[in-house]
């Protein structure tokens, strides 16, 4: 057996592609929501808490069974202060040969989780929002903000981008880094007020958007929020919404945005996909992504087989 290979941060970024990965995540969807072993094998999340360290550790395995394909990611998430210099996530996946056991390959899972969480956005406005959408809004500059930009402005054509952060500074160094239009806002109502599709990346523990604020059939990517008593939307925009998500398991043990609004859940991603449930384009549409380690295991199978080809 060859020993494993360690594929860093910039070769990950270098071999993972928007093109190759949206495609094999819409057939991965599907296949995680038909609910057949022998295709996806993937328990919700463990996680472990850090309480000296305001964060917890969270175990995401998956095996995929006629693909071949076995992983699994290890991630940590942190609370913390604004204007901390520590990161929020750190991530690695390992890959490993379903046969023999042994470890294939160990690869930075946080280009892998930036990359496929804004890729299964992208795919959730493309089945939700609305015909013609003209304005993104962002709410947050982190890492994930910048990715979702990225695969939203490729993937869509839309004519005003905004973006919003508690602080200034993060607003200017978004807007300098991603070297396209966007307008910095001094408030969440500034941003959303008859934005067409909003992206939720922040580290927020309380509602930051209100229904009050959104056009009727807007669509929303809630991203942020992947704890149980963490919340990014208010109860009202929750209830009113048709709310889709990527694993109705783990939107009911992680997503606070659910589990305390008492919001009902109508259909998966996948669901969607498969033709099962419909995409209701013409309401307020809610995608809460929480994640999940069949995105991660293609993702990084497509890095494997990059990094083959390339050797």
């Amino acid at each position: 057996m060859d020993p494993p290979v360690v594929i860093w941060e910039q070769e990950v970024r270098s071999l993972l592609h928007y093109r190759d990965l949206i495609p094999s995540l819409e057939v991965a969807l599907g296949k995680f929501s038909s609910r057949d072993s022998a295709e996806v094998i993937q328990p919700v999340r463990s996680t472990i808490p850090l309480q000296k360290h305001s964060g917890f550790m969270g175990l995401m395995p998956t095996y995929m069974e006629r693909d071949g394909i076995l992983t699994t990611k290890f991630v940590c998430f942190y609370k913390r202060q604004e204007g901390s210099a520590l990161p929020a996530v750190q991530a690695s996946v390992v890959l490993l040969d379903p046969e023999n056991g042994n470890l294939k390959a160990v690869m930075d899972g946080e280009v892998i989780t930036a990359t496929r969480t804004a890729a299964v956005s992208a795919i959730s406005a493309k089945l939700l929002m609305r015909p013609g959408a003209e304005v993104l809004a962002i709410l947050g500059t982190g890492k994930q903000a910048q990715s979702h930009y990225t695969v939203f402005t490729e993937m869509f054509s839309f004519k005003e981008v905004r973006v919003w952060s508690r602080m200034r500074e993060g607003v200017e160094r978004f807007i300098q880094s991603v070297g396209g239009p966007v307008k910095g806002c001094a408030s969440v109502e500034e941003a959303v007020r008859g934005a067409d599709v909003i992206v939720t990346v922040t580290g927020s523990t309380e509602p930051v958007l209100y229904s009050q604020w959104i056009t009727p059939g807007a669509h929303v990517a809630a991203v942020g929020a992947c704890r149980p008593d963490w919340r990014e939307l208010d109860d009202v925009l929750m209830k009113d919404a048709i709310v889709y998500v990527d694993s109705r398991e783990g939107a009911m043990t992680e997503s606070g945005d659910i589990i305390l609004s008492g919001a009902e859940v109508f259909a998966e991603l996948g669901d969607v996909i498969n033709g099962s449930k419909a995409a209701h384009r013409e309401r307020t549409t809610v995608f809460k992504s929480l994640g999940m380690g069949v995105e991660d295991a293609v993702s990084a199978q497509l890095v494997f087989d990059q990094w083959k080809d390339k050797k």
